[in-house]
């Protein structure tokens, strides 16, 4: 927590208390955004302070274009941070100026004209066909039948987790040879899952299970309540501990349906199941894993 000075924390109190009352950001986001920012005035006081120049004192009308050019060159070559870390503090700077100017204490935005740093994706996480072995074998000794749904779902379909969290009985619709998903995904962007032999076949009992058409699909079993993307971490993580998996996530069965279907089905038609809005996204997939480089640089090894 860097100290400030008074006209400083006063900035940054000004722009905390709009984001807590007249915004919907999450909690963790706010706090995000103020680290940022709290971290940018230090540097920008600090730097003043050093060079003797006139402002000594952070303000939003000293929030100037060299200076914050001044900041990302700072982040990225002193404190030597990564792109994305970079960029996040950049977009919480924007985010800063825009409600600047929606306040009138601006008269133009000075984060405009400053580019990100260019990112290089890198691959997702592949799961290999042994260790989504191990997971389900952990799931069926030591989980319950709505556990091995979940997980079994989660590999057939490539949902995300706060989407298979807010799955409803009716969401889902079972037929003799197939079966359908309704999802809304990001952005509240609706799309349609299919659901291959192996998910309808999960599914069906907990479907005919009696139930409400608005009851969720996977509830709580402590609380009878939608199971929360917090809760299927914990999930995922005691299976995989089962299994002697290191740091898997529910996102991390998402991809490992993107690298199956990639190799299988066209990047147009797996990016419309898992609602990507960019194939750039979907590329991803059939991009080579750091083992995979590893392997092909080793086939013209002389040793």
């Amino acid at each position: 927590m860097p100290a400030l000075s008074d006209e400083g924390l006063a900035a940054l109190n000004a722009y905390a208390a709009a984001l807590r009352t007249t915004t919907d950001t999450s909690a963790v986001t706010v706090r995000n955004y103020l680290s940022d920012l709290r971290q940018f005035i230090a540097w920008a006081e600090g730097e003043w302070a050093a060079g003797h120049e006139d402002i000594v004192a952070f303000t939003p009308a000293s929030l100037t274009t060299p200076l914050l050019t001044r900041y990302r060159s700072y982040l990225q070559h002193t404190r030597q941070l990564s792109p994305a870390s970079v960029n996040r503090a950049l977009v919480s700077l924007k985010r800063y100026s825009a409600w600047l100017l929606s306040e009138g204490l601006l008269k133009r935005d000075p984060v405009a004209p400053v580019k990100l740093i260019p990112e290089t994706l890198r691959a997702p996480r592949h799961l290999e066909d042994k260790e989504e072995e191990a997971l389900l074998a952990a799931v069926a000794a030591h989980g319950s039948a709505r556990d091995q749904a979940l997980i079994t779902l989660m590999l057939h379909t490539g949902l995300r987790a706060r989407e298979v969290c807010g799955l409803r009985r009716r969401d889902v619709t079972l037929g003799k040879r197939s079966g359908v998903i309704q999802v809304y995904g990001k952005r509240n962007k609706y799309r349609e899952i299919p659901l291959n032999i192996t998910a309808r076949g999960v599914l069906a009992p907990l479907l005919a299970l009696p139930g409400d058409a608005e009851a969720p699909l996977f509830p709580s079993e402590k609380t009878g309540t939608a199971l929360t993307t917090r809760g299927l971490g914990y999930l995922v993580a005691k299976y995989a501990a089962f299994a002697r998996l290191e740091d898997l996530s529910p996102h991390d069965l998402r991809h490992r349906f993107g690298y199956q279907m990639a190799a299988r089905a066209p990047l147009h038609r797996l990016a419309q199941i898992m609602g990507h809005d960019s194939l750039d996204t979907t590329m991803l997939y059939i991009k080579g894993t750091a083992r995979d480089l590893q392997n092909e640089v080793e086939k013209i090894a002389w040793e």
